[in-house]
C-alpha cells in the first residue's frame, strides 16, 4: 500500500465508535463499542482492526482526524473539573439569571435549568470597561489577590474570566490571567476575549464557564490519546474536527476544548453536503441517527447552515431557550435524544415516551447481552424484523431477541396491554414521530418546504428510518451513501482545515466608519488565518467575511456574506443592500425608513475544499438479485409486510429493488418500504424514490 495517502477518520459516539481508514483510493471502516471509562481504547482498537483489513500498519497512517462527543456528554452530565468563575462585580449572577425569554410561557411550575456553577463558585472583582471599550473604572492587582486567594484555599482546578465588555477591550481580563497564573501556574485558565470574544454577556460568560468546565477532561484525554497512538507507532499528525465543519490542530483543541462540542455531528453534515455536490443538489436534508441521538441539518447550495449560538442538554421537551446556550461558530441542527439505544417508557397519560436518556454501550440495548434491561429503538426494531439478529454490525455481535422481547413487553406491552410485537411497533412509530416533528419544526424556523428536498441519511440507525420519514414528511427522494454507517468519520475526511475568527464591534451604517472596518476584518483574518497555519503551513487559505446585521432596535441579527472586493473597499450602501435582499429573503419584506446596526464581525479562514466529481446518475436498471427473504411492519401500511433481502455489497450498478425490501451491510440495515424502490447509482449509494415517480 502506498503510505503516501492513509488517513484516518475517528468518531466517538454515546454507543459506538466508527474508524474510517482511506488509502490508495480505497476505504476501510469498523464500528466497536465505545469504551466510557478509557475511550482512547476502541480508537486503539477500531485503528488495528482497519489496518489489518487494509494491510497496513499503525505506523503507515499519515494522517488522524477526530471527532467527539466527550466533551457534550460532560457537559450534559456535569462531569467536568472543579471550576470557578471570576467577573465583573455586580455580575455574579448572570448566568443564573439568564435572560429575560421564557421557553414555556404557559407554565406557571416553570423551573429553569440549573447554572454550570453555583453561586458559591462564582466572585467578583471591581473594574469596569464602558460599551464602547474605555475605561470607566480602573482594576489593580491588589484588587485581584484576595480573589486569587480565595480560589487557591478551595482548590480549583479551571477558572473561567468573564469580563464586561471585555470583547471590546482586553486589558482587564489579561490582567486578571496574569495574577492568577503567577500565583496559581497550575490552574487552567479560560478568557471570555478568546473563548468567545461576542456581545451578550450571558451566553459570552456561559460558553467561557463551559470551556474552563471541560477543559482539564479533554485536554488529559487528548494527552492520553496521542500517548497511546505514538505508543502504537502512530507518528502523524493529529487533528480535531470542530463544530463549525472544519479541522483545527489538537493543540488548540485542547485549549479551545468548547469548540469540540458538536465535532461529530458537525462531521456528518459534512459528509452530507459533500455527497449533495456530487449529485448536484442545492436543497438537502442531513439525517444522521447513531446510537444516542438523531441530528437533522438544512444544507443548503451544497453548504451546511451555520450559527453563532447552540444550546446543550436541553431539558424541557427539547425547546429552544431551555438549554445551556453556547456561543461559538458552529454548524447549525437540530439533535434530539433519538437513538438506537434510546431508552422508551409508558408515562402518566400511558403514552410512550422515547429518550432522551439512552443505554449507551454499557449495558447497551436488551438485546446486546451486556446487562441492559430496559427497551431502546434497537430493540424494537429487531422484534419487529428491521434487524438481522445473526448479521448485526456485519457479524460480529448476535443479538438477544428473546431478551429484546421481555424489555418490551414488561415496560411497553404489559403496562397498556398490548403484545410484544404492537408494543413495538408503536415504539419506533414514536420515535420516528419525534425525528419528523422535530424536522418539520426547523423547516418551519428556517422558511422552508421540505417536499423540495432530498434526503441524505447516515449514521449506524437512520437508514433503518429514513424511508418512514420520508413518508411522513413528503421528501420523495432519498439518498444513502455507501459508508452510511459511519458517514460522519468519512465526512472529517472531507473537512477543510479552517477557524472562524468573530468579535462584537457595534456601528449603525448612519455612522459607518470604513477604516474601522477594514483594519477590524484584516485583524480577524489575520487571527483565524494564523489558527488554520498550525495545521496546514503551506497552501492557499480562502477568507469568507460575514457581518451580522439588524434593524435598529431588534433583538437579534441575520449573517450577511461579503466578497473579498467589498471587504477591501467597505460601502455602506453596498452593507445596505445586500442585507436588504437577505433579510427580504427571509421575512418576505423590508423595513423602510429604519437604520441598520452590525454587531458581530466574523472571518473565516479555510484551505479550499476537496474537488468534488459529479455523480453519474442512472434512474432504471435490471432487478436485483435475492440473498432472501425478510418480513416487518410497515406503519404507513399499518401491517407486517413480506419482502426480500439484498447484501448491499452484492448489488451491482443498476439494480433495481422494489418495496418491501431489505438490504444489509456490515454497519447498518436499510428498509425499504412498500411505498417505495431503490436502485443502486454507480457510485455505491442506493437512490430509494416513489415507485410512482420517475
Amino acid at each position: 500500500m502506498d503510505r503516501q495517502d492513509a488517513r484516518l477518520g475517528v468518531d466517538i459516539g454515546g454507543t459506538f465508535t466508527d474508524v474510517v481508514l482511506e488509502t490508495g483510493g480505497d476505504s476501510f471502516s469498523t464500528k466497536v463499542l465505545t469504551t466510557y471509562t478509557a475511550p482512547e481504547q476502541a480508537i486503539i482498537d477500531g485503528m488495528h482492526i482497519v489496518c489489518e483489513k487494509a494491510g497496513l500498519k499503525p505506523r503507515d497512517i499519515t494522517q488522524i482526524i477526530h471527532g467527539t462527543t466527550l466533551a457534550t456528554n460532560a457537559l450534559i452530565e456535569r462531569r467536568g473539573a472543579k471550576t470557578a468563575l471570576i467577573t465583573t462585580e455586580g455580575f455574579r449572577d448572570v448566568i443564573e439569571m439568564r435572560t429575560e425569554s421564557r421557553f414555556e410561557q404557559y407554565d406557571l411550575n416553570l423551573k429553569l435549568p440549573e447554572p454550570l456553577l453555583p453561586r458559591q463558585r462564582r466572585y467578583t472583582v471591581p473594574g469596569r470597561i464602558d460599551a464602547s471599550g474605555g475605561e470607566l473604572l480602573p482594576l489593580t492587582a491588589a484588587d485581584i489577590e484576595p480573589v486569587v486567594e480565595a480560589i487557591a484555599i478551595a482548590g480549583y482546578e479551571s477558572v473561567a474570566i468573564g469580563l464586561l465588555h471585555s470583547y471590546l477591550n482586553p486589558t482587564h481580563e489579561r490582567l486578571v490571567r496574569d495574577v492568577l497564573a503567577a500565583r496559581l501556574p497550575d490552574v487552567m485558565i479560560s478568557l471570555s476575549c478568546e473563548v468567545s470574544p461576542q456581545m451578550r454577556e450571558y451566553e459570552r460568560f456561559n460558553t467561557t464557564v463551559a470551556n474552563a468546565y471541560i477543559k482539564p477532561l479533554m485536554k488529559s484525554y487528548l494527552g492520553r490519546l496521542e500517548g497511546r497512538l505514538r505508543n502504537e507507532g502512530v507518528n502523524c499528525a493529529i487533528f480535531l474536527m470542530h463544530s463549525g465543519g472544519g479541522i483545527i490542530s489538537i493543540t488548540n483543541a485542547a485549549e479551545f476544548p468548547v469548540r469540540l462540542v458538536e465535532s461529530g455531528p458537525a462531521g456528518g453534515a459534512v459528509f452530507a453536503a459533500h455527497i449533495a455536490a456530487r449529485y448536484g443538489l442545492d436543497k438537502v436534508l442531513s439525517f444522521d441517527m447513531g446510537g444516542t441521538t438523531a441530528k437533522i441539518c438544512l444544507i443548503q447550495n451544497q453548504t451546511p447552515k451555520t450559527s453563532r449560538v447552540f444550546e446543550v442538554a436541553r431539558s424541557y421537551r427539547f425547546k429552544k431557550g431551555s438549554g445551556m446556550p453556547i456561543s461559538i461558530p458552529v454548524i447549525d441542527m437540530v439533535e434530539i435524544g433519538a437513538g438506537g439505544g434510546s431508552i422508551a417508557h409508558v408515562d402518566a397519560l400511558r403514552q410512550i415516551r422515547v429518550g432522551p436518556e439512552s443505554a449507551g454501550s454499557e449495558p447497551g440495548p436488551a438485546c446486546y447481552g451486556r446487562g441492559g434491561t430496559r427497551p431502546t429503538v434497537t430493540d424494537a426494531n429487531l422484534v419487529v424484523g428491521k434487524l438481522d439478529a445473526k448479521k448485526f454490525a456485519g457479524g460480529t455481535m448476535t443479538l438477544d431477541e428473546n431478551a429484546a422481547r421481555a424489555a418490551v413487553l414488561a415496560d411497553l406491552g404489559d403496562p397498556l396491554d398490548l403484545d410484544v410485537k404492537t408494543a413495538a411497533s408503536g415504539l419506533v412509530e414514536v420515535v420516528d414521530e419525534n425525528m419528523a416533528n422535530a424536522a418539520r419544526v426547523h423547516a418551519v424556523e428556517n422558511g422552508e418546504d421540505l417536499s423540495e428536498y432530498t434526503m441524505i441519511a447516515f449514521g449506524g440507525a437512520a437508514p433503518l428510518h429514513a424511508g418512514r420519514l420520508c413518508e411522513k414528511l413528503g421528501i420523495t427522494r432519498l439518498l444513502i451513501p455507501e459508508g452510511a454507517g459511519v458517514g460522519s468519520a468519512i465526512g472529517f475526511l472531507r473537512a477543510p482545515f479552517s477557524f472562524e475568527a468573530t468579535r462584537s464591534v457595534y456601528m449603525t451604517l448612519a455612522r459607518f466608519d470604513r477604516p474601522t472596518v477594514t483594519d477590524l476584518l484584516a485583524e480577524l483574518r489575520a487571527e483565524a488565518t494564523s489558527f488554520v497555519r498550525t495545521c496546514a503551513p503551506k497552501g492557499e487559505i480562502i477568507a469568507e467575511y460575514k457581518v451580522y446585521m439588524r434593524y435598529k432596535g431588534q433583538g437579534w441579527e441575520i449573517p450577511v456574506s461579503l466578497t473579498a472586493e467589498q471587504v477591501q473597499n467597505p460601502d455602506p450602501a453596498v452593507f445596505e443592500e445586500r442585507f436588504t435582499a437577505d433579510y427580504t429573503r427571509l421575512f418576505g419584506r423590508a423595513v423602510v425608513g429604519m437604520d441598520i446596526e452590525i454587531t458581530v464581525w466574523s472571518v473565516n479562514a479555510t484551505t479550499p475544499p476537496q474537488p468534488v466529481n459529479r455523480a453519474v446518475q442512472q434512474t432504471r436498471g435490471k432487478v436485483a438479485v435475492v440473498n432472501g427473504k425478510c418480513s416487518f411492519f410497515d406503519a404507513a401500511k399499518g401491517e407486517n409486510v413480506h419482502g426480500y433481502l439484498y447484501r448491499r455489497h452484492r448489488l451491482v450498478t443498476g439494480t433495481e429493488i422494489s418495496g418491501p425490501a431489505c438490504i444489509t451491510e456490515d454497519e447498518t440495515t436499510i428498509i425499504i418500504p412498500s411505498s417505495r424502490r431503490a436502485h443502486r447509482q454507480p457510485d455505491g449509494c442506493i437512490d430509494v424514490t416513489l415507485k410512482n415517480k420517475g
